[in-house]
């Protein structure tokens, strides 16, 4: 289950949600005004065509008078004029404020998911994330630009019309108010399980993206072991069952917008029947009842648009409820009291003190501790082991993506729990052992580790990272954008181009998860270079699988099973004769290395 599905909230509120909205429409309320003036202006022309009707039939043609048509047809055209630029005037207004809400609600979502810890992403699939961000949030669209303008034009023309209707014919009146509620009740019994089906349609919809986008990502290992018919048979039944979502959705609509029109013209006919025999009786002029059949029609059909639009905003309030249930995820860190403020450059002291940690998504099992070491500034230190032994571990509490469950990391002496994540982040270089590129040019990949560095920086970068024989083979050299993931490029030129972003960012603290891992001998030997002068002077972690790399570090710790086994440099480790000498004998003895 995503990690915020527990964060559902009860029908009764349904409508809260959209109310929650008011902050994101506040900054606008000018506009918003301006559209509900020109909305009253629109409802009161459609009306005025009303009382037009009745005058054209009892007094132009009762007299006969031929000027009397003139002066009503120019009314009407003047009316139409009227109706036409106030019509204008809301719609552009509401739409536009539309596209503006809807533009600084998805920044404000996606600015806050971007602030969630990796915990928020363990469980919660990225695809569903975008599918919120993107088709619920294109519904909300939908009905802030339109739907409620439409709601409260129909709702304002209803109300108008059924004071003229008492002022036309209190009996005919009462009837029509009596057939009000009959249309009111289709509204309430379904409008509820409409609100439901539409909440379950968006989740379908969501995965189906959550599977697009995994599969997608994925597609050279789907392709390798010859699952595409599976995966297509997978998306085919996710694709299915939104089908069967939206359609029960849709059955369920339809007969609400169809019961009530039904409800609203049989209505109407009668009332036109009544009004019909009141005219042949003399109390009820021919004009009148045409108005009367005028505004009946405005409120039938006010009705019929009300429901269907009442539908669409019991759609819109599940979108704004899946929207906001993203905003109502609180980051899981917090700066604890008393606040610290790193120095601008720290030194790179690191100090782990009898840490524990457990990953959030499973709590039984310790993945580190307790743990303790100190790492001086400026010393180059390798955590080596077998895989799970805890080092990935070590550098994800370094960047305070988690808090250990106990125990303290210091940074220059400061418990980084006191310390903002941004800034001590700020102090951190990270090589990763997967390296991550994004769909953009070179230039802007290695501009992520400081964008304001000039073209002149990141060339330097690139030739200290021996990037520049392969970049300046690209077609557009540092303009080249490099695909998805940094498919246009192999292995080891996707990691180089990790490494001149490190080398750019230029911070004290530097880690190193197996950076030279994707490299063949003659760049290793080149990068390995690189990095040395890299190190120098700063803090560097190093994790590493093949321990020739990591030969001539200060201090190499070892770890296994979530502790440390042992601490010492290569020598000292390889006459202790445990398991980094194990590891050795593994390694470089048989590779006739001493």
């Amino acid at each position: 289950m995503p990690a915020f599905a527990s964060f559902v909230i009860s029908p009764k509120g349904e409508l809260v949600h959209l109310a929650r909205l008011g902050r994101f429409l506040a900054p606008y309320r000018w506009r918003l005004g301006g559209a509900l003036a020109a909305l009253v202006v629109a409802a009161s022309c459609v009306l005025a065509l009303g009382q037009g009707l009745r005058k054209v039939i009892d007094a132009g043609f009762g007299s006969g008078d031929p000027h009397l048509l003139n002066a009503a047809l120019a009314a009407v055209v003047a009316v139409s004029v009227v109706l036409a630029c106030a019509t204008w005037v809301r719609f552009y207004l509401m739409m536009s404020v539309g596209e503006r809400v809807i533009a600084d609600l998805r920044k404000a979502v996606f600015g806050h998911v971007l602030t969630l810890s990796p915990a928020f992403f363990e469980s919660a699939r990225t695809g569903e994330i975008g599918s919120r961000l993107t088709n619920d949030s294109e519904q909300l669209r939908q009905v802030i630009g339109f739907g409620f303008s439409m709601f409260l034009r129909n709702a304002l023309m209803m109300s108008g019309a059924l004071v003229l209707l008492f002022a036309t014919s209190l009996k005919l009146a009462a009837l029509i108010v009596l057939g009000v509620p009959a249309t009111l009740v289709p509204i309430l019994l379904m409008g509820r399980r409409v609100r439901r089906l539409s909440r379950l349609n968006q989740d379908r919809v969501a995965d189906v993206s959550a599977h697009i986008d995994e599969s997608l990502h994925e597609v050279r290992t789907v392709q390798a072991y010859v699952q595409e018919e599976r995966t297509h048979e997978r998306f085919a039944e996710a694709t299915e069952a939104a089908y069967a979502a939206g359609v029960h959705r849709v059955r369920v609509k339809a007969w609400l917008i169809s019961l009530v029109m039904l409800i609203g013209f049989c209505a109407v006919g009668v009332i036109l029947w009544i009004g019909g025999h009141d005219v042949l009786a003399g109390r009820l002029t021919a004009g009148e009842l045409s108005a009367f059949v005028f505004y009946a029609a405005v409120v039938a059909s006010g009705a019929g648009t009300v429901s269907e639009v009442w539908g669409e905003i019991q759609r819109a309030a599940g979108a704004t409820e899946r929207l906001l249930e993203l905003l109502d995820v609180r980051p899981a860190l917090a700066v604890a009291a008393p606040p610290l403020r790193l120095p601008r450059r720290v030194t790179g002291a690191i100090r782990f003190d009898e840490v524990v940690f457990a990953y959030p998504t499973r709590p039984e099992a310790t993945a580190l501790g307790p743990v303790s070491f100190t790492i001086d500034p400026g010393e180059r230190v390798a955590l080596v082991g077998p895989s799970g032994a805890g080092k990935s571990t070590v550098f994800a509490l370094i960047l305070r993506f988690y808090d250990p469950l106990s125990g303290r990391i210091l940074v220059d002496g400061a418990d980084i729990r006191h310390c903002d994540p941004y800034d001590l982040r700020r102090a951190i270089a990270v090589v990763p052992q997967d390296p991550v590129i994004f769909a953009a040019s070179v230039t802007q990949n290695v501009r992520f580790g400081r964008p304001a560095a000039t073209f002149d920086a990141v060339r330097e970068a690139c030739a200290a990272a021996h990037a520049l024989e392969f970049i300046e083979r690209l077609p557009q050299g540092f303009d080249t954008d490099l695909g998805e993931r940094g498919v246009k490029l192999s292995g080891g030129q996707r990691q180089r181009i990790s490494i001149a972003r490190a080398l750019l960012a230029d911070r004290p603290i530097l880690l190193l998860d197996e950076a030279t891992s994707s490299l063949d001998a003659e760049s290793e030997r080149q990068v390995a270079a690189a990095l040395e002068r890299l190190a120098r002077g700063r803090t560097t972690l190093v994790i590493a699988h093949r321990l020739a790399t990591v030969r001539h570090a200060d201090r190499i710790i070892v770890m296994d099973r979530s502790r440390i086994h042992a601490v010492g440099t290569h020598q000292e480790l390889l006459r202790a004769d445990g398991l980094y000498a194990h590891l050795a004998r593994l390694q470089f003895f048989a590779a006739g290395v001493q």
